[in-house]
């Protein structure tokens, strides 16, 4: 693939807006009593979603988290199918019976979300391990917060990748909140990519709110895997706008901190680029 073109990036900045305003309508029918359960938005996030996903081909295998609406529009699903699922319809995805935090668009590649924390890096590991016996030059990629580090399935994992030399592409969102507690509360640890260096797994880390940043580290990334010299995991440092779920109230936040999120948005950035 090429770098992109104008057209490409007006595509893209069209990319975020759609999952920009589509979970703003999430969060006010949510808000509304018209969805049920507790949707949890990745406002502020788009740029991940978008710059990884928009080099995927629709045969790559996705998963994805709680926080999943915006990687499953960017992999190509259907957008009234989606928003059907999630609002419990028989019209959506899944017939209306998986809603907001289990999407599944098999059709389409994206082979589930999961309100489990860190449940989907194994099902992502398994996936990359059938792509690797079918042959070719197909992926899996999976999407998890920082909070999943705190998850020993994630170091089995990666052991186990690292050993196979899995086509998998860990891809960690880290807004620096884990539901409510900020990273440095919970861990030692700063960044996600160092526990890939005892497995001698490549990584970067990233700035995840510049699309441009992460459309060149996920293309490196993807090219990498498709060489069969994968697994890889990607790092993007990211803000994460809205509360854990529609609802949360955010009081662990100071105004201030809001504020200074809110001027690093994704789509303001692409704009000006």
């Amino acid at each position: 693939m090429t770098d992109p073109s104008l057209a490409d990036w007006k595509q893209m900045y069209g990319a975020l807006w759609r999952i920009r305003l589509f979970e703003a309508q999430v969060q006010r029918l949510a808000a509304a009593g018209e969805i049920p359960g507790f949707p949890h938005l990745s406002t502020g996030q788009e740029a991940v979603a978008v710059g990884v996903c928009s080099q995927l081909e629709r045969e790559d295998l996705l998963f994805t988290s709680h926080r999943g609406h915006g990687h499953v529009l960017a992999k190509g699903s259907d957008m009234q199918a989606t928003f059907a699922e999630i609002l419990g319809r028989q019209t959506g995805l899944c017939g209306g019976r998986g809603g907001s935090m289990h999407l599944v668009d098999a059709a389409n590649g994206v082979l589930g979300a999961t309100g489990v924390v860190a449940g989907n890096l194994a099902l992502a590991a398994g996936a990359a391990g059938a792509l690797q016996a079918q042959g070719g030059k197909k992926i899996s990629v999976v999407f998890f917060g920082d909070g999943a580090t705190g998850a020993g399935v994630l170091h089995e994992t990666l052991n186990l990748a690292a050993l196979w030399r899995l086509p998998v592409l860990f891809v960690c969102e880290n807004n620096g909140v884990a539901e409510f507690t900020s990273r440095n509360e919970h861990s030692n640890v700063k960044y996600v990519s160092s526990f890939a260096a005892p497995y001698d797994i490549a990584t970067k880390t990233i700035d995840g709110n510049d699309l441009p940043t992460v459309w060149a580290a996920a293309h490196e990334a993807i090219e990498t895997l498709r060489r069969g010299m994968g697994p890889y995991l990607l790092e993007c440092m990211t803000f994460r706008m809205a509360g854990h779920y529609v609802g949360d109230s955010q009081q662990y936040r100071s105004k201030e901190e809001l504020a200074e999120i809110r001027e690093k948005c994704p789509i303001e950035r692409l704009k000006r680029h």
